[in-house]
């Protein structure tokens, strides 16, 4: 990627947003649906993976601060109705859920 750092980082930042579970239903049922814990920066994370930073993402994954998203996640999310943030690095879709909002009930 050419762009530097912080334009990436204020692009990809641009384009998260808040999500419904019901939007991203088709990307958990295809797999494609990446959950970053609520510890870690999103944005940084997507900007990791667009930048091909192998020793970043492979240290997340394997500290399970970014994994596959879980049925048992999926049933969580369903049953709590947290609000949710999405940001799409193709051909997936990292999902996290902002703690410093107030769960909807």
């Amino acid at each position: 990627m050419t762009e530097q750092p912080s334009t990436l980082y204020a692009k990809l930042l641009g384009q998260t947003a808040p999500i419904a579970w019901q939007e991203l239903q088709p990307y958990f049922a295809k797999g494609a649906l990446l959950w970053v814990e609520a510890d870690q920066d999103l944005i940084e994370v997507a900007q990791a993976m667009v930048e091909n930073d192998s020793a970043k993402v492979s240290s997340w994954l394997s500290g399970g601060h970014v994994t596959n998203m879980t049925d048992e996640q999926a049933q969580s999310v369903v049953a709590r109705d947290p609000q949710l943030w999405a940001v799409v690095v193709a051909p997936w879709v990292l999902v996290q859920e902002r703690m410093d909002a107030p769960n909807k009930r």
